[in-house]
């Protein structure tokens, strides 16, 4: 699976979040100062080509929406950042994640329990 730019991910991120969007849509949520119209129509069409996003034609124009799952890209970037910065290890990651965070026993505890429910 392909990295995503920051450009790239903020669009998945709204198109995870609204399920399907044309470009206008995409353009709406986006924070100010908000980029042109052509440079998202241009982002998601790289996103197509990557094979993150797809579409269906509404009208004259396109509805865009995720092919690939925000789960799915998390664990795929969680483990680039597992395998890239901490040789693989998931043990060293947490225990760098708890330091530079001022992460708690009882943090880490209540984390052990969510992962158990979910189970």
């Amino acid at each position: 699976m392909k990295q995503l730019t920051k450009a790239e991910e903020d669009l998945m991120q709204l198109l995870w979040e609204l399920k399907e969007a044309n470009v206008a849509a995409l353009l709406e949520k986006l924070p100010e100062p908000k980029p042109a119209y052509n440079t998202v129509s241009t982002i998601i069409r790289i996103l197509e080509n990557k094979g993150f996003v797809d579409y269906r034609k509404e009208g004259r124009g396109h509805v865009y929406f995720p092919k690939v799952s925000k789960e799915t890209y998390s664990k795929h970037s969680l483990k680039k950042l597992r395998d890239g910065y901490f040789q693989g290890s998931f043990k060293s990651m947490v225990s760098f994640f708890m330091k530079n965070n001022d992460m708690t026993i009882d943090d880490l505890e209540a984390v052990m329990k969510e992962i158990q429910k979910e189970d």
